[in-house]
């Protein structure tokens, strides 16, 4: 079978499906088309026409008589040129939202909490009701971190980051599991193969769950060892397009001094790229925030352990520290305010 746009002439095998069955071809996708058709069919009045693209459904030829024959009647399958669901209003449309493990384990008596979890599984959920697209990196520090193990032993570096990606896994199948326990649609994708768990990581796939109103977790890191989580955020984060990265911390945000020895310490509320590299501050590690600024992606860093604050986050509300270009919109005003309270109704 094959499908023709109508702003091209049919062929014979398209008129004639067309002669016999003209009530049926006037099937609309969108009114995005500049074409439009309003004499053809005997079946619909002008009033109930508008502006649509039409599909022609064509069979080949017989090839016993030589020309088209209607045996069978197909269903029409017109795919929609724009989705039609409503656009957000908010300031970001597309996030990549990075929880590190060691939020996920609350304090610490497990390596995960399960509040936590579902604390962010609540928020996530009030915020896609909204039409926000949203996707996820977890750490697995909470677990086992690479980093801190290699060289015990006899354990090398690489193996120790392997491991380390298995514990993201963990944590991304526990979190997918807590979001569709309150109807949440998620897809875990991992960055090398775990197929009777999860999905393989497939940009074009991950964007399509996206489209489709699903969160998308992403697991193992970049899949390669010497690599963070942090990394990973920022590389899946340009691949998918986001519009921001939001890093979840048990912190506030960024403050010019360590504010666990430093009582005195000062939130900051804006910084450049540049600031976190020629400060060193302890955001995320050079490479992630450098590929952050090579892709014009800001970063906004919260405290997750405030109700209320990824919702705020994803949605653009000043929380945290913003971190962007020198002259990056800092912070507007957000176009709507969420009600926080709506997370409760899940």
């Amino acid at each position: 079978m094959a499908i023709f746009s109508a702003s091209l002439t049919p062929p014979s095998s398209a008129r004639i499906f067309r002669r016999h069955y003209s009530p049926l071809l006037y099937c609309f996708a969108t009114s995005s088309s500049p074409f439009v058709s309003r004499s053809k069919s005997p079946s619909l009045s002008n009033s109930q026409i508008k502006p649509h693209r039409l599909l022609y459904c064509c069979l080949s030829p017989d090839s016993e008589n030589g020309r088209s024959q209607i045996a069978t009647m197909l269903p029409f399958v017109l795919a929609s040129e724009e989705d039609s669901r409503p656009k957000p209003s908010y300031r970001w449309q597309r996030v990549l939202l990075k929880v590190s493990g060691e939020a996920l384990a609350g304090d610490r008596t497990e390596n995960i909490d399960p509040k936590i979890t579902m604390s962010i599984a609540k928020e996530v959920a009030s915020v896609i009701r909204l039409g926000v697209q949203v996707a996820i990196v977890v750490g697995g520090g909470n677990i086992f971190r690479g980093a801190s193990w290699a060289g015990c032993s006899g354990l090398d570096r690489s193996s120790a980051d392997y491991i380390g990606m298995l514990a993201t896994v963990m944590n991304a199948i526990f979190l997918q599991a807590t979001m569709e326990s309150i109807g949440i649609p998620t897809r875990v994708q991992t960055a090398f193969r775990m197929s009777e768990v999860a999905e393989p990581y497939i940009r074009r796939r991950a964007v399509r769950h996206l489209e489709k109103g699903r969160v998308v977790i992403f697991a193992a890191g970049t899949g390669n060892p010497f690599f963070t989580t942090d990394t990973a955020a920022a590389l899946r984060g340009a691949e998918i397009n986001a519009e921001v990265v939001l890093k979840a911390t048990n912190v506030d945000g960024v403050y010019d001094e360590d504010p666990k020895t430093h009582p005195n310490a000062r939130l900051l509320d804006n910084l450049s790229y540049q600031d976190v590299t020629t400060k060193d501050l302890s955001v995320m590690d050079m490479t992630a925030i450098t590929l952050c600024q090579e892709n014009n992606i800001p970063v906004v860093v919260f405290n997750l352990n405030k109700p209320g604050n990824i919702v705020k986050a994803i949605v653009g509300e000043k929380v945290g520290t913003f971190i962007g270009g020198p002259h990056s919109d800092q912070y507007p005003s957000a176009k709507r305010k969420v009600d926080v309270g709506a997370i409760d109704d899940f």
